[in-house]
């Protein structure tokens, strides 16, 4: 038996035999090392040791031994002969996968679709658009536990792409010209953004998606480092014709201060704001901040988590642009008929 791993940068499918070889990759914090771990060394060099494996099962309790040991971030190489390595990867990665081969194997094969939930103009009720949630097909796993074990994996970047291209997929199938489509994306799978955005352009191509129907929004932005690289990936989305939006304004990363410097073209409020904004005169405060904000911008505002048809109404009132929530649409596979305002 061969089980397919994929590369964790880019997708690459590299063969695990059922046999063959492990070599550890080693570092002078570690000299010595292989005298405390009792694992039966088939051949060593100076910065390597190689062990040799009948199974997975087998295989896999080595890589336990080894972090066991602390080492989590050390590479290593497979092969089914002493001469021949695959692509290197990190053992903490290894360990993970070979622990949830039915996860790995959503992941590879795409066994996902996307959910639409609609966002609405406020004052009209009229649908502006959709945002295309992550679902797997059979229910048996969460968006939250899929992509935390992703990143556990060394696939977040993986399945962020081809999340990316399911989302693109539901627009052309279902969304119609005009109506946009909000999609999540994780900045930290992005390293180089004119090369890693590169495949969800052409899915865009190959789709026949209008560029400006698509916005792309900021996921995880309180783990952002580099408001330079982030502005890189907006710049380069933009480039393209598409829109960019940030998430969870008011807390984590996405603060007043940075909208300015980042510009995007829209802005999710946090629903912690949104909660009870009618009675809560701290976060109505806030609330007129941002809009004074967005409106010296351009930058257009949603509010997201609306629950309530009294949050409905006094955000409408307020002069909010865009809502999104329970209260208009839970996510669906299908869009949404009309919305009736309150």
């Amino acid at each position: 038996m061969i089980l397919s791993i994929d590369c964790q940068w880019c997708g690459t499918s590299v063969s695990l035999p059922s046999s063959g070889y492990m070599t550890v990759r080693t570092t002078n914090k570690y000299q010595n090392w292989e005298q405390s771990i009792q694992l039966p060394i088939s051949q060593q060099g100076e910065s390597f040791l190689m062990y040799q494996f009948h199974s997975h099962h087998e295989l896999l309790h080595n890589l336990q031994i080894l972090l066991e040991h602390n080492m989590h971030q050390e590479w290593v190489h497979f092969s089914d002969t002493k001469q021949d390595q695959s692509v290197p990867l990190q053992i903490e990665h290894l360990y993970e996968r070979l622990s949830h081969p039915e996860l790995v194997t959503i992941i590879e094969e795409g066994h996902f679709t996307s959910y639409l939930q609609p966002i609405v103009h406020m004052d009209t009720g009229e649908v502006y658009g959709y945002e295309a949630l992550l679902r797997s097909r059979d229910g048996s796993v969460s968006p939250g536990e899929l992509f935390s074990f992703a990143k556990r994996a060394g696939l977040h970047s993986m399945l962020d792409q081809k999340a990316r291209e399911e989302a693109v997929k539901a627009k052309a199938e279902l969304i119609p010209y005009g109506q946009k489509c909000f999609i999540n994306f994780l900045p930290s799978t992005i390293y180089v953004p004119e090369h890693c955005l590169s495949h969800t352009f052409n899915i865009v191509k190959k789709y026949n998606v209008d560029p400006s129907d698509l916005i792309f929004e900021v996921v995880e932005t309180e783990k952002i480092h580099s408001i330079d690289h982030l502005h890189n990936i907006f710049s380069t989305y933009k480039a393209s014709g598409m829109h960019v939006a940030l998430d969870d304004v008011g807390s984590g990363y996405s603060t007043l201060e940075v909208l300015s410097l980042l510009k995007p073209d829209f802005v999710k409020i946090d629903r912690d704001y949104i909660q009870d904004c009618q009675k809560d005169q701290s976060k109505q405060s806030f609330l007129e901040s941002v809009q004074q904000t967005a409106s010296e911008l351009n930058i257009t505002l949603l509010a997201e988590g609306i629950e309530t048809t009294e949050e409905y109404q006094w955000l409408r009132e307020s002069g909010i642009h865009l809502g999104q929530g329970y209260f208009i649409g839970k996510p669906s596979p299908q869009p949404i008929e009309s919305f009736i305002l309150p």
